[in-house]
């Protein structure tokens, strides 16, 4: 349990973070000169940080402690998709609504993680 709140303690708040600053409605412009090379670079950087969380936290349980564990894996995959497609990255979301609701629904995951992380531990 301790591995992963201090996981979640890291994961949470930085999901809302890079989130909420990618918004549309906070940076409209933060696309629209997407070069390839940056693309790619942000891919290493998502394999790099998944690969590090299901590394230290490969824990498939019942509970909230799998939700990291699913990020991670996720984490490694868009980082495959970025390293090994950058081109394609631009036209992935053609519908405002569906990046929205993806985007929602990581700002709300990362509120619950940090929620879970920093609560106090029942005994």
């Amino acid at each position: 349990m301790d591995k992963s709140k201090s996981i979640a303690a890291i994961v949470g708040p930085t999901l809302v973070v890079m989130v909420l600053s990618e918004l549309k409605t906070w940076n409209p412009t933060l696309y629209d000169t997407q070069i390839v090379p940056l693309v790619y670079l942000s891919g290493v950087l998502f394999f790099i940080a998944g690969l590090a969380i299901v590394h230290k936290h490969n824990i498939w349980v019942w509970g909230w402690q799998t939700t990291i564990t699913v990020i991670g894996w996720l984490g490694i995959l868009l980082g495959l998709l970025r390293m090994f497609f950058p081109q394609t990255y631009k036209a992935q979301f053609k519908n405002d609504n569906a990046a929205l609701g993806v985007e929602l629904s990581l700002i709300l995951i990362g509120i619950f993680l940090t929620f879970k992380a920093y609560s106090p531990t029942k005994k």
